[in-house]
């Protein structure tokens, strides 16, 4: 995609995000500023405890900045309700974490249904999109299998089509891999890099592995409660 074609999806301008301990204000994230653009497949890297997750519960609407704002195409969500907000989660934006958080109680069909039906996509709708989407991750052959019958590599494919079923404008993964083996890992990396060439799925990815940022298009490192373009 030329630079002239870039169409900016989240903008981030100004973040501060700090906690009250014990000991005073803890200053996690001290003033950031981050453009993610459309087909981005960005990588957030720092040391362990320094504040990637802090930093992407806040560019994904999870948390709210103490001071800053955050929009997607524009749309600054720090205004809405609480309702308001997970509305536009589920409308704009995707999410994997390092746990996959599926549902127990439901199959692997199901649980990728979930999001479409919770937005009120009719139920055809919503099965057709999650077997097409299961398919795009490889697991046709899983669908009726619940989550405990499949191994955490087949887990967190699900949970990356989960975070497709709604098209969203940006999927946000929070260390994606960190709990899957080096062999596991490297299909799920290789999985979402094709997603993003194929269908220039925009990520933003936060990850300790060197190998997972190594096949992003941008790195940034986060320190001191600041990002910059990793070197």
């Amino acid at each position: 995609m030329e630079a002239a074609d870039k169409i900016n999806l989240l903008a981030a301008r100004n973040i501060h995000r700090n906690f009250t301990t014990s000991e005073g204000i803890l200053e996690v994230l001290r003033g950031i500023n981050l453009d993610v653009n459309k087909g981005d497949m960005v990588a957030v890297v720092g040391e362990s405890g320094v504040g990637k997750s802090t930093l992407l519960h806040v560019l994904g609407g999870l948390d709210r900045p103490s001071k800053g704002s955050v929009s997607v195409r524009g749309e600054a969500f720090g205004d809405k309700s609480e309702t308001e907000l997970a509305r536009f989660r589920n409308r704009h934006i995707g999410f994997v974490f390092q746990q996959q958080y599926l549902l127990s109680d439901f199959n692997a069909l199901e649980n990728v249904m979930m999001p479409n039906l919770i937005a009120d996509i009719g139920k055809t709708e919503a099965k057709q999109k999650a077997e097409h989407l299961l398919a795009e991750v490889g697991l046709s052959d899983r669908m009726k299998h619940m989550p405990q019958q499949l191994s955490g590599g087949e887990q967190q494919r699900i949970a990356v089509a989960r975070a497709l079923a709604n098209d969203p404008e940006i999927v946000i993964a929070d260390e994606p891999s960190g709990n899957l083996d080096i062999k596991t890992g490297e299909k799920l990396h290789d999985l979402l890099g094709r997603l993003n060439e194929k269908h220039e799925i925009t990520f933003l990815i936060a990850t300790h592995n060197i190998d997972l940022a190594k096949k992003c298009r941008r790195v940034v490192k986060l320190e001191n409660g600041f990002v910059r373009e990793a070197e």
